[in-house]
């Protein structure tokens, strides 16, 4: 499976009718949720806010909706066309703004499957890799040696604070935890205290 990168928009015109098609990223169904609320309230003055959202490592869970659109005219063609992208923790919404020109059921999911494939052709993709996060305690010495070997493990820093001590937070392929706790136990002669944490299931 794979996972974004980035979180593009497409846009569509169709007998003046606008389609704004955005992807995001999205762990969870309830995730799912809280976008299609955000891109309501940022979007007052549309008719509709379609969604159709793929989450899990296998991809199997899932969610669309055609708010208020006749029936899988909306939802169900976009989730068709996100389905075949085998991408997973992502969330599309396709906002409508009515032109006053009527599509008909097969003009709806034309437009909104086109509006799918269009902000799908702008994703930016990777494999979808188990992570680990960590946490890493070490001195002010310790810590350019440290973001170095973070940096060459490929690791991803997600939040540092530095205190009476330096704290680093990230995340790691969990294949690759192991060999980076090895790492900084030689780096710093067992003296960073380091934790991790599996990824959710």
């Amino acid at each position: 499976m794979l996972t974004l990168k980035n979180e593009p928009v497409f846009e569509l015109e169709v007998k003046k009718s606008r389609f704004i098609a955005q992807a995001f990223s999205c762990t969870s169904l309830e995730e799912a949720k809280d976008i299609v609320r955000r891109v309501r309230l940022a979007n007052p003055g549309a008719n509709h806010v379609v969604h159709a959202a793929i989450v899990g490592s296998s991809g199997g869970l899932c969610s669309y909706s055609d708010d208020k659109e006749p029936k899988n005219t909306a939802g169900r063609p976009a989730f068709e066309v996100l389905k075949g992208s085998g991408i997973t923790n992502i969330c599309l919404t396709i906002t409508r703004y009515f032109g006053g020109t009527l599509l008909g059921t097969g003009g709806l999911v034309a437009a909104y499957g086109d509006s799918a494939k269009g902000v799908l052709a702008l994703c930016e993709t990777e494999e979808l890799i188990e992570k680990s996060s960590f946490t890493i305690l070490a001195t002010y010495a310790q810590y350019k040696p440290l973001k170095l070997l973070l940096d060459n493990e490929g690791a991803t820093v997600t939040n540092e604070q530095f205190g009476t001590d330096v704290t680093i937070e990230g995340t790691i392929p969990l294949a690759r935890a192991g060999e980076l706790e090895a790492n900084i136990t030689e780096l710093t002669n067992a003296q960073a205290l380091v934790t991790f944490t599996p990824p959710a299931c």
